[in-house]
């Protein structure tokens, strides 16, 4: 046994370092989104493949392997199990690409996002393009790499929700998207015009100090994390005593900084719920699908709820007086809650939402599959645009040029979207039942005893359950879209006057 506590402890202490290599990594990586100046952009994208090289040689370093393949057939429980498990989970995909490949990779994303921000300005997706088919073809060269069964975008989609693959999240939104149709064309027929109330200037000090307020009453704690500017909102950690998170602000988009602020506030308390395991795996989060629930709960079920309003209008109107003076609040609930079909997914309804990710999700699997050149990207976004949303984009900006995650490598991701949306209103319908009186809390600005909840049930759990065990385990059953759709009929019918 002694033996074993030793090799345990190296193995600790070698993770831990390789988690050090990931805190340098996440740090660069959130300047160059934050503060880096234009001209650093090629020395850091050198910094980064120089790091990307390191933990890639830590991770499949033999003094690792052997490690991992002695524990392996110990008998280790509780968490010492979880973290072996992950790593080895980790360490069998990073043995299988090359070094080359993951250094060329990381260089190649950090200057297709220098790429894709010129682009995006500039609304010309021709400069792009080569960045996209480069990384489109690198991420294939991943996928070969490290193996799969059924479609090749499965190698990319297990990245980021392990256990997952295309077969089932599929027709997962296919299933979605066939529910949400009618309920989508109920509310454009309804002939309900939209609210103009936020077609105003709201000035961008005021946002920011609302914004920091509601962030505080949450539960974030300003003393382990901070709130800056980017382009694209994100939330970043290297701990839970150090949570990231950035927003946007603009005087005729006040919704834009406020729901962002709070969506990426959800992402930043489940960072500081996660148990503080000092690098160790089980410290993790369980996947992005968990991590998105987390935001969208509070973003839409709890931030575009009536009893929220109820509570924050009056402290909202403190601070726009001028605008909303007056204003009853059955109507900011409407304002906050118009559906209409729009171009940008990350301002996107909670009904349209899951067509944005749909799109993506349909885009990305035909670019990796090969059935998609990435030329003619452009085209096929703007039509099933039009064809699921009802609305085709004048511009690639406002358009494929959008998202941050293609730039970046992030080919996979979409899809834990809408798997967030699903097991948020799971999870949510059963904190519901456990604290009794959710909405009357809400109601009286308590936000405590949802975050409490969502402690004990979620974020302490880290890496100790699997997504499919953890809902399982809380609500007693598999995910399903019923919660969903009953949360969405449940509240968009009665706004919008539908049977």
């Amino acid at each position: 046994m002694g033996n074993l506590t030793t090799q345990y402890e190296r193995f600790a202490d070698l993770v831990k370092e390789m988690a050090d290599v990931g805190h340098a990594q996440a740090l660069l990586s959130w300047d160059q989104e934050v503060y880096m100046p234009p001209q650093g952009a090629a020395s850091r994208a050198r910094a980064m493949g120089t790091l990307a090289g390191i933990q890639h040689d830590r991770q499949t370093a033999p003094e690792l392997v052997d490690l991992v393949t002695a524990l392996g057939v110990a008998d280790l429980q509780g968490d010492m199990a979880v973290n072996l498990r992950e790593v080895q989970r980790g360490q069998k995909r990073a043995l299988s690409l090359p070094k080359a490949l993951v250094v060329e990779l990381t260089q190649t994303e950090s200057l297709s996002h220098e790429a894709w921000v010129e682009a995006r300005k500039n609304d010309d997706f021709a400069t792009f393009q080569p960045w996209l088919e480069k990384i489109v073809e690198l991420k294939r060269q991943v996928a070969e790499a490290v193996g799969y069964t059924g479609s090749i975008y499965n190698a990319l989609l297990d990245e980021y929700e392990p256990h997952a693959c295309v077969e089932e999240v599929g027709p997962v939104l296919a299933d979605l998207r066939q529910r949400l149709v009618p309920l989508v064309a109920g509310i454009v027929d309804s002939g309900r015009g939209a609210d103009k109330l936020f077609d105003q200037p709201f000035d961008i000090g005021p946002q920011e100090t609302f914004g920091r307020r509601v962030m505080a009453d949450m539960g974030f704690d300003l003393e382990a994390g901070r709130l800056d500017v980017a382009v694209h909102p994100f939330c970043s950690g290297t701990s839970p005593k150090d949570v990231r998170l950035t927003t946007r602000y603009s005087a005729n988009l006040m919704q834009t900084s406020l729901f962002g602020i709070i969506h990426e506030t959800g992402h930043g308390l489940y960072e500081q719920g996660l148990p503080d395991a000092e690098g160790m795996p089980v410290g993790s989060a369980i996947s992005l699908g968990i991590h998105e629930s987390q935001s969208r709960m509070w973003e839409n079920m709890v931030g575009r709820s009536h009893e929220f309003w109820q509570h924050y209008l009056p402290v909202l109107a403190d601070h726009f007086p001028q605008q909303l003076a007056g204003v009853h609040v059955d109507r900011i609930y409407a304002a906050v809650n118009q559906v209409e079909s729009s171009l940008i997914r990350v301002e996107a309804d909670e009904v349209t939402y899951n067509l944005h990710i749909l799109l993506r999700f349909e885009l990305e699997k035909a670019m990796i599959e090969g059935d998609l050149q990435v030329k003619d990207l452009p085209g096929a976004w703007n039509e099933r645009m039009e064809s699921y949303v009802g609305i085709r984009p004048e511009s690639d900006a406002d358009g494929v040029l959008q998202d941050i995650h293609w730039p970046v490598g992030l080919i996979g991701y979409f899809a834990t979207y809408t798997l967030g949306n699903l097991y948020a209103a799971q999870l949510y319908r059963k904190a519901s039942v456990d604290l009794g009186d959710l909405s009357g809390q809400i109601a009286s600005g308590d936000l405590s005893g949802l975050l409490g909840w969502l402690r004990t049930n979620v974020h302490t759990v880290g890496q100790r359950r699997t997504a499919a065990e953890l809902v399982q385990d809380i609500t007693g059953e598999p995910l399903n879209v019923d919660y969903l759709m009953q949360y969405l009929e449940g509240k968009f019918k009665p706004l919008y006057g539908l049977d």
